[in-house]
């Protein structure tokens, strides 16, 4: 059984729980009152009900998500710059030199802060005075 959904892949695919095969051999109280008319009667009732299963999956991972990404916000440490601070700049896919290859820096700089827009969103420049055209 998979944790976010609370229900097997099996089940949301066919709509029924999955029976072992080395369980049919077994002496169990599911094996000894199987009737066939029954069990035809409660797959068909089971496929009716798949649609809310999947439902309910689908809301539970939802809530599964929400709290993950709750739990994951709530390390995150907010930083402001000043101006006048020196910083390191991410290197971007973009911005990347290909000829380094996978050892080249990931970041570059230093850079200092010129500017501050909103929060997280800083306008920089180079040491020398050369200004970066995005924030």
């Amino acid at each position: 059984m998979k944790t976010p959904t609370g229900k097997t892949p099996f089940k949301l695919a066919y709509g029924s729980e999955a029976v072992i095969f080395a369980g049919l051999h077994m002496a169990n109280h599911k094996v000894m009152t199987y009737q066939d008319k029954e069990n035809e009667e409660k797959l068909r009732l089971n496929l009716n009900l798949i649609d809310e299963v999947k439902m309910d999956v689908e809301l539970r991972t939802t809530r599964y998500k929400n709290l993950m990404a709750k739990q994951y916000d709530a390390m995150v440490k907010p930083r402001r710059f000043n101006i006048g601070d020196l910083v390191l700049k991410r290197v971007s896919l973009a911005t990347r030199n290909l000829a380094h290859g996978k050892l080249g820096p990931n970041w570059e700089g230093p850079y200092r802060v010129i500017n501050c827009k909103r929060q997280g969103s800083y306008y920089l420049e180079t040491l020398d005075g050369r200004k970066l055209e995005h924030p």
